[in-house]
């Protein structure tokens, strides 16, 4: 075999020392003596032993090692518990994850600070619109009818059900309607 330095444009794979291509195997075997023959056979007999003991060597320190492991009472959740423990604590240590936490905490502060200011602003109208002439007319009519109501279905003489009090309220009620409406502002009401 040749020896050639390979170059990093060179289009030939590289292969491994021991990997021979067919005709390799085929001229080694025509110029191998017997005795070499015999000798690389002892050597790979030899090898495939020594294969096979160190997977029994290997099966039993893995046996072995789980038995340890489970009189020590580590089992697989516990450490996969703990990996997630580990790796969880290294993302809260991570910059990019304190930068995402500073940056969420700012937009929930500001999203708070908004929705208490909204909220101030929707309690201050309805403050505004309970204070208004249409509504404190409205509200007295309401009065007036449960009080109606309640006189006429309480008193003992009224006679009648409550749907047949309930509906002479109402037409009592609707004659004395006002003209306008209750979103009406007391600048359209002049």
């Amino acid at each position: 075999m040749e020896t050639r330095q390979q170059g990093f444009l060179d289009s030939e794979p590289l292969r491994e020392a021991d990997e021979h291509t067919t005709s390799d195997v085929n001229l080694s075997n025509s110029i191998m003596t017997e005795e070499e023959r015999e000798e690389l056979q002892l050597e790979l007999t030899r090898l495939e032993d020594e294969i096979s003991t160190l997977k029994q060597v290997l099966a039993s320190k893995e046996k072995r090692h789980g038995e340890l492991r489970h009189k020590l009472g580590i089992t697989a959740l516990g450490e996969l518990r703990g990996n997630l423990s580990r790796g969880w604590l290294d993302m809260q240590s991570s910059t990019a994850y304190k930068r995402t936490s500073e940056t969420l905490s700012s937009a929930g502060q500001k999203t708070t600070a908004a929705l208490s200011t909204l909220g101030s602003a929707i309690n201050r109208k309805f403050g505004d619109m309970r204070n208004s002439p249409s509504f404190r007319s409205f509200e007295e009519k309401v009065e007036s009818t449960v009080s109606n109501i309640k006189t006429k279905v309480g008193s003992p003489g009224a006679g009648g059900s409550f749907e047949d009090v309930l509906s002479s309220t109402a037409k009592a009620s609707s004659q004395d309607t006002p003209t306008h409406n209750l979103t009406d502002t007391p600048e359209r009401l002049e």
